[in-house]
């Protein structure tokens, strides 16, 4: 009788995986990641999905908002993750300007990061306003995951970070959004700050998996910014997120119980500290008898201890 493979050995993820739990009605996790070893640690986890999230601006680069993330960037800490990876499927998203321009850019771009990066599927944010574009990148054999409702590229057009389709208008917009993606070839479209009772029912309409961030339990799937899960920064905390664990606080802890051991001297201890052979040190310093010039009568030796 075969074994399953082990976690180490097991097959990478497709987007064939990923619609067959969708079919079997699991519930998908996905989290972001930026690194190498963060990106190993949640693969090792079991988690089927890992998102290189432009996302990356914000909680590692430091910039004021994900427009400012370049190609260039994302194609470095793609690389990372998937190195980091064996199973897990990565995607990676298309920044801002890579895609919609023309379509000849946006499926070069999506190219890249499958080719170069070796992403898995890349992600692009639009409606039905990226329909042709998803429908060009797909039919180049590149898979694709949208992403409706608020739309962090378009933070500047939305009037911040609020969430969409409350209003009758707008909940027939991200009906039409969520139909115009599928239709398109997406394999799965993250619903991110959506009502919950619309976001169930996109849901329910759809032959593909939804992805929620701040939309509720009703979609097929969940992602979170892995910095938000870690409880990597004591400032804010959105609404959707939960810290499972308080990492700002136990990375602090240890900085500073690092330098009080440096400033008091028991760090590094006899653990950390490798010595060598005594004799071998006293030669390697000229102190032995035969490394005495005076001694042996030789004018020209090994330089006297004082000398060194």
């Amino acid at each position: 009788m075969s074994q399953a493979p082990s976690p180490q050995h097991a097959a990478r993820l497709t987007i064939a995986s990923i619609a067959r739990l969708y079919a079997e009605g699991e519930r998908i996790a996905m989290l972001t990641a930026y690194d190498y070893p963060t990106a190993r640690i949640l693969d090792e986890a079991g988690i089927p999905m890992l998102l290189v999230g432009d996302s990356l601006g914000q909680v590692i680069l430091g910039y004021d908002s994900t427009v400012r993330v370049t190609m260039a960037e994302m194609l470095h800490h793609t690389k990372a993750v998937v190195r980091g990876t064996r199973r897990a499927l990565v995607v990676a998203d298309m920044p801002f300007l890579s895609y919609g321009v023309t379509p000849e850019a946006s499926l070069e771009n999506a190219g890249v990061l499958m080719q170069e990066g070796g992403a898995g599927a890349v992600k692009l944010e639009g409606g039905e306003r990226s329909a042709r574009t998803i429908e060009s990148i797909v039919r180049a054999g590149i898979p694709v995951m949208g992403h409706i409702g608020l739309t962090p590229q378009s933070i500047h057009q939305l009037g911040g970070h609020r969430v969409q389709g409350k209003t009758r208008e707008a909940g027939r917009r991200l009906l039409s959004d969520a139909l115009a993606v599928q239709q398109a070839g997406a394999f799965a479209m993250v619903l991110e700050l959506v009502p919950e009772q619309l976001a169930a029912a996109i849901t329910e309409r759809l032959h593909v998996p939804t992805i929620g961030i701040g939309a509720g339990a009703g979609c097929s799937g969940q992602v979170q910014v892995i910095t938000d899960l870690l409880g990597m920064s004591s400032d804010f905390t959105p609404k959707h997120a939960r810290h499972y664990v308080e990492l700002h606080t136990v990375i602090g802890a240890a900085a500073q119980a690092f330098q009080d051991e440096v400033r008091a001297g028991t760090f590094p201890g006899p653990e950390q500290t490798t010595r060598m052979d005594d004799a071998t040190f006293e030669e390697v310093l000229g102190r032995t008898r035969l490394d005495r010039a005076e001694d042996i009568g030789v004018l020209h030796g090994i330089p006297l201890d004082r000398d060194l």
